[in-house]
């Protein structure tokens, strides 16, 4: 716990000298890039998986969006050549409000498994706990009402501690909250052993490297490999 306090603390005084420099500007807190890219199967794919997050989903500020763990996650599907299609539907500067308005169209073709990564810039702008957690709930039920059977990802986010005690314990809440109501997966901290880590870093201290994105990987793959059996 005190190495992650740690680790926190380093990225919020990057988060906070970035959104400082970027305030009034009217925009997101990153440029935004919308990276919808789905890697090749070594087989014939029937299934989907949507990876629906933000920057950190679409691979912001790396030379190739294969880069990103979305794509890394097909790469480990594909040597077990499972029937698996990784789509990357993450936005730059999205936030959960923009994700509920955006997850619509997303669903006209079918969903097998949904692995949702929001909140993060919610937390940045100090977005109300309660109006993210359902933003993220009509998400998920926008998901679960057109495809039922659709197994539930989510991956949990942390704000630093010095935002303040009670924000920080109700943003962290957010998450096994959301995972329990909705019969969701949890992976308990998206940027576990990679936030605060300088060199797992690029230069804003905030997105991962392409080494960074192989732990992301590795964190998300815990939770995805078992859903992915027959």
């Amino acid at each position: 716990m005190i190495s992650l306090y740690k680790h926190c603390l380093f990225l919020f005084v990057v988060i906070f000298s970035i959104a400082c420099t970027h305030s009034g500007q009217g925009t997101r807190d990153e440029p935004t890039q919308d990276t919808t890219v789905a890697s090749p199967a070594k087989k014939e794919s029937n299934k989907t998986i949507l990876f629906f997050g933000n920057s950190l989903t679409a691979g912001y500020g790396l030379d190739d969006p294969q880069e990103a763990f979305p794509a890394l996650i097909q790469t480990k599907i594909d040597a077990l050549n499972l029937p698996y299609k990784v789509v990357n539907a993450g936005l730059s500067g999205e936030t959960s409000a923009g994700g509920n308005e955006r997850i619509d169209w997303l669903l006209k073709n079918p969903v097998d498994i949904f692995v949702l990564e929001l909140g993060a810039n919610d937390g940045l702008r100090g977005v109300e706990p309660a109006n993210t957690y359902q933003n993220l709930r009509s998400i998920v039920k926008k998901v679960t009402e057109k495809y039922p059977s659709c197994k539930l990802v989510l991956a949990g986010m942390l704000v630093p501690p010095n935002v303040g005690k009670q924000y920080y314990d109700e943003f962290q809440a957010i998450y096994p909250a959301l995972a329990k109501d909705q019969n969701m997966h949890l992976i308990p901290f998206l940027l576990q052993d990679v936030a605060g880590v300088r060199n797992l870093n690029q230069s804003d201290g905030i997105h991962p490297t392409k080494e960074g994105q192989v732990k992301v990987a590795e964190n998300v793959w815990k939770t995805i490999q078992p859903l992915l059996q027959p």
